[in-house]
């Protein structure tokens, strides 16, 4: 049966790609030609093309008046990188099953696919009940014992019960109330479910808007969000990807189920590629479509250009970000290969504790307080501004509390005095402020500061790696070493002219391949180039927050006694 694109679209399953769409009718019928995104492509009434994947292009907003579109209301569009912060209205329709849940709402790994449902009724399993009215927090989707469940959280007095529950389960579930708020991008991507209106009420508008505001001036109601979609389609009669919006008035049909999808040319991701074994490297493709950006080896990977996929590996890199408080703080990726040298900078330590972590056996931690406190027990030393200690070791002390005396954790230190120094104690939970004081002038490379030092570690460049052609790194003020990271990535070549590879990113390079069948000419390995790759705030964010789910955080520092 035929639809237009766009309900197709809204109620299709991203797990059911990919589709075989034969064109029915339209205003583009008779063979017009349609151009999005620099790609034209002619859209005839029988034409056949396979939808791949589709994402949320811009979002058409309507104001709400008692969940209703308003009778006064304009539409207006609102793109992705709206400058404003949204609260979610919880959906008022329910849900008639868990299977319906998984297929129209976001799950994922992520903090933004935990959305929470309750049921009107008690829900009974083999040895746990859930109330009615209860949240309940769902996880992933996973296969149990050959059923496909949702894996689910309760929490009642501040335990967790875990517990699943299958696809087939009924009932009558309603999302909950959710106080979180969101970025326009973050809802798209998460929180939009399949052929549902998603009601937001703005929160809070950012003033770094540089077009004029599409909504009325000092709005703060209601909206109705409307996803506009981008779909990626392949072409019979093209090699490379066609993006076509969803809302084009285009009447499609589903052949996939008759027709012959392998006469297709099959795009693969470079995720698709890294999960390769690594007997089947190294391998010749033909780039579909080209990753953005005009900086090697970026610039080098056309549309329509042959390369070699020499091997699969993991490479060690450190992420690093610019020493500065303002917004525009860029944020690095350095591979271990880096030859340009650093010299350390003063670090900020606004606690006792944080000095208790950052202290080292190689040298004393001297440090200078920024910031006067006075210590509530005489067995402990209070502080000035401009006071000098050198770090030494924790130990617990004894202090007279109300009478009474009790053991706390402390910080033993060296005072610097003009002519001596004095051992002091300074309680772990004191709020203070210190900056290092630095008297190291040694030029470290990059694999001895993560050999000799703990990370966080503050440096600038003091020589510029002369092999790259734009060090990025030496115009930084100063950077911060965050941590280190694990990253995946393929080791790339031309096809025709095999002088050097290059190490692509696996999980952020929007590129697509089609496998060739031919033999890779090359013997020996092309000489290998590493880069400097700046990364985007989304993309800083969900790299500390993936390397953070395999590290324990330190303890809390110690609250002062009350």
């Amino acid at each position: 049966m035929a639809s237009t694109l766009e309900k197709f679209i809204h109620s299709l399953d991203l797990r059911a790609l990919p589709r075989v769409l034969q064109i029915q009718s339209g205003i583009y019928c008779q063979g017009s030609v349609y151009e999005m995104f620099g790609n034209e492509c002619s859209l005839s009434t029988g034409e056949v093309i396979k939808v791949i994947g589709f994402k949320i292009n811009k979002l058409i907003a309507s104001i709400c008046e008692n969940n209703e579109v308003s009778r006064f209301s304009d539409k207006v569009e609102l793109p992705l990188n709206f400058p404003g912060l949204f609260k979610i209205v919880a959906d008022k329709t329910p849900y008639v099953s868990i299977e319906e849940i998984a297929r129209k709402v976001s799950i994922g790994p992520t903090r933004f696919g935990h959305p929470c449902f309750y049921s009107t009724k008690d829900i009974k399993l083999a040895n746990f009940t859930i109330k009615h009215d209860e949240q309940i927090i769902f996880n992933s989707v996973e296969e149990v014992h050959g059923t496909m469940a949702v894996s689910c959280v309760v929490v009642r007095n501040n335990q967790s019960y875990s517990f699943t529950l299958p696809l087939s389960q009924e009932g009558e579930f309603y999302e909950c109330e959710d106080d979180q708020i969101y970025t326009l991008k973050e809802i798209a991507e998460w929180k939009i479910p399949k052929c549902r209106n998603r009601i937001v009420k703005l929160s809070n508008t950012l003033h770094m808007w540089k077009s004029s505001n599409p909504l009325p001036e000092n709005f703060d109601g209601c909206l109705i969000l409307m996803p506009v979609y981008e779909v990626q389609a392949v072409m019979k009669s093209r090699k490379d990807i066609v993006h076509i919006l969803s809302d084009l008035d285009v009447e499609v049909k589903d052949i996939t189920d008759c027709y012959d999808i392998s006469s297709f040319l099959q795009p693969l991701s470079l995720e698709d590629i890294f999960e390769r074994t690594s007997k089947e490297f190294p391998m010749v493709a033909e780039i579909m479509e080209g990753p953005s950006g005009s900086q090697k080896p970026y610039n080098l990977l056309s549309t329509g250009k042959e390369i070699v996929i020499h091997k699969k590996y993991q490479a060690a890199r450190v992420l690093a970000s610019e020493m500065r408080s303002d917004p525009s703080k860029r944020h690095y990726l350095i591979p271990m290969s880096y030859k340009g040298k650093f010299k350390r900078r003063p670090r900020e330590f606004p606690t006792a504790y944080d000095l208790e972590i950052a202290r080292s056996e190689k040298e004393h931690l001297h440090v200078v307080a920024t910031k006067a406190f006075t210590s509530p027990h005489k067995e402990l030393c209070s502080v000035s501004v401009g006071d000098q200690f050198l770090v030494q070791q924790c130990q617990t002390s004894e202090v007279l509390y109300e009478g009474r005396k009790k053991l706390i954790d402390a910080l033993a230190c060296e005072q610097i005095l003009s002519d001596s120094y004095k051992k002091v104690l300074l309680p772990m939970y004191m709020e203070g402020g210190f900056v290092e004081v630095i008297h190291d002038k040694k030029q470290y490379h990059l694999s001895e500061i993560c050999k000799e030092f703990h990370l966080p570690f503050n440096v600038k460049v003091s020589v510029r790696d002369l092999s790259i052609e734009k060090d990025v790194l030496a115009a930084a003020p100063g950077l911060q070493f965050e941590e280190e990271i694990t990253d995946s990535y393929l080791l790339i070549s031309s096809a025709s002219s095999p002088v050097e590879s290059w190490e692509i990113p696996v999980y952020r390079s929007n590129m697509l391949v089609h496998l060739l069948s031919k033999d890779v000419q090359t013997v020996v390995l092309p000489v290998t180039r590493t880069t400097v790759e700046e990364v985007s705030e989304d993309e800083y964010y969900m790299l500390r927050r993936y390397e953070n789910l395999t590290l324990h955080p330190p303890p809390r520092p110690p609250k002062k006694p009350t």
